[in-house]
């Protein structure tokens, strides 16, 4: 039998904490991103209900199906295993009032090591348990704790949002992130809708019949193809144009038609707009580059306009390179820089503009609930890099050599212009608007940024025991 308990103290009052983790999207909130863990089947409450998940592990895969009882509202809940790769799997959640704004959150486990495990000597089953339950619980706190102070700060009522590219890298982490702060999300998704929160969209039509008689806050729009999936041809170059241009004008024309628009449109864009500028700083007044991603970029923005015409206020947001390992540039290196393959690409002096997941969904409600925000709004981290030194960062959080750089030349050979834009370009952006009206970076430095997408700190976890293993 194994024992393990962890806690930190959160500066807000337990019965909040205790809703955020009650509230739709909690789980997915609290998942690590580094983990491979999906939700197969939910039923019920955290009082009293069930939850059954699917992990990978590599070509493998398990289910792990949990029974949730005996909870107390506003004080703890449990949660036990069922069916899973554990004899024994028992969870009580606490939330322990320290005064009228904080809270102790307390994880305690009770478990037992599956029978391959019993003849292990004791150190080595505590070495394995601790390497992934210390970086699982740190980072669960510290979302709780980001996400309560980050929903305390921007929105004191709760906002109507709809949401297309759910999906998507980002858009599946904003709405567990939006739907646990106590906001209502709709997601307008392209094939017949699933359940009570999703409506269809067509982004070749602009039409929006089905749209919920409710008053929606705010629209965040973030389909398009991705720019990644594949060497540009022409065909290709065009259907990333489409995705964005048309389908964002499409999307702006309904918005304007309808009787009860929205007060804010927030859509993506990016940071290619400014095109390769070498050292050359960038804010908002920059004017555009040139390149395919910087004519689709202002294209893309410009297709926002019949929002704007009808009184929708509109935020452009320039999207910098998203860090998190589930997926997007990060998920790719990190399988060669792993296995100490990593390196530099081309010279390395190419400036790298980027914002952590977790950062990225802040900005967007920030958008959404600054009224003095419009047009063009850089999403980055005030601290961009070059390359070089995302490299030696990286490398040296996973312990492992970076001597391995990917030639220029080898870049362009392969994937032509596509290496030249994303790759090899450099473009050192600076967030302006953002830090004028406020906004503070969780993680706005690139070594805590990464230590914390990869598990690799155990901040703010106070306490953290093991016993009996």
């Amino acid at each position: 039998m194994a024992h393990f308990e962890a806690s930190s103290i959160v500066p807000a009052p337990a019965g909040d904490v205790y809703a955020w983790h009650a509230r739709p999207g909690a789980f997915e909130r609290l998942r690590p991103p580094w983990s491979h863990v999906e939700v197969v089947e939910r039923q019920g409450t955290i009082e009293s209900g069930h939850v059954r998940l699917r992990f990978r592990i590599g070509p493998f895969s398990f289910d792990w199906l949990a029974e949730h009882y005996a909870g107390v509202p506003g004080t703890e809940f449990r949660d036990r295993l069922i069916h899973g790769p554990l004899p024994r799997w028992e969870h009580v959640h606490r939330f322990l009032p320290l005064d009228a704004a904080s809270c102790r959150m307390q994880d305690e486990i009770t478990y037992e090591f599956p029978r391959f495990a019993a003849g292990l000597p004791a150190v080595v089953r505590k070495y394995f348990a601790e390497r992934q339950l210390l970086p699982l619980f740190a980072y669960r706190h510290r979302i709780v704790r980001h996400d309560l102070a980050v929903h305390r700060k921007l929105s004191q009522q709760p906002l109507h949002f709809v949401v297309t590219g759910a999906s998507g890298l980002v858009g599946s982490a904003l709405c567990p992130f939006l739907t646990t702060g106590g906001h209502t999300v709709t997601r307008l998704v392209r094939r017949p809708s699933a359940g009570e929160d999703e409506l269809f969209w067509d982004p070749a039509s602009d039409r929006l019949d089905d749209l919920p008689r409710a008053p929606l806050d705010v629209v965040v729009h973030l389909a398009g193809a991705n720019i990644a999936a594949g060497r540009w041809t022409p065909a290709r170059k065009a259907e990333i144009t489409a995705s964005r241009v048309e389908a964002t004008r499409n999307l702006s024309t309904a918005l304007a038609r309808l009787d009860r628009k929205p007060r804010v449109l927030v859509c993506a864009s990016a940071i290619g707009f400014y095109g390769d500028r070498g050292s050359e700083a960038l804010d908002e007044d920059a004017p555009a580059g040139r390149g395919f991603l910087a004519e689709v970029c202002q294209a893309w923005e410009k297709a926002t306009a019949p929002a704007a015409a009808a009184g929708i206020r509109v935020v452009n947001l320039r999207i910098g390179v998203v860090l998190t390992p589930g997926g997007g540039a990060l998920a790719q290196m990190l399988p060669l820089f792993r296995l100490g393959l990593g390196g530099r690409i081309g010279g390395g002096q190419q400036y790298v503009s980027w914002i952590a997941l977790d950062d990225l969904l802040a900005v967007i409600l920030h958008c959404g609930a600054t009224e003095t925000l419009r047009g063009p709004v850089n999403a980055v981290a005030p601290a961009a890099v070059t390359n070089a030194e995302l490299v030696r960062v990286l490398a040296r959080i996973l312990g492992r050599p970076a001597l391995l750089p990917a030639p220029a030349i080898g870049l362009r050979l392969f994937l032509g212009e596509m290496a030249e834009e994303l790759l090899l370009s450099s473009t050192r952006v600076w967030p302006r608007r953002l830090l004028e009206t406020g906004f503070q970076f969780q993680y706005g430095e690139l070594k805590s940024a990464l230590r914390h997408l990869l598990g690799a700190t155990y901040v703010p976890l106070e306490q953290a025991q093991r016993t009996g293993v």
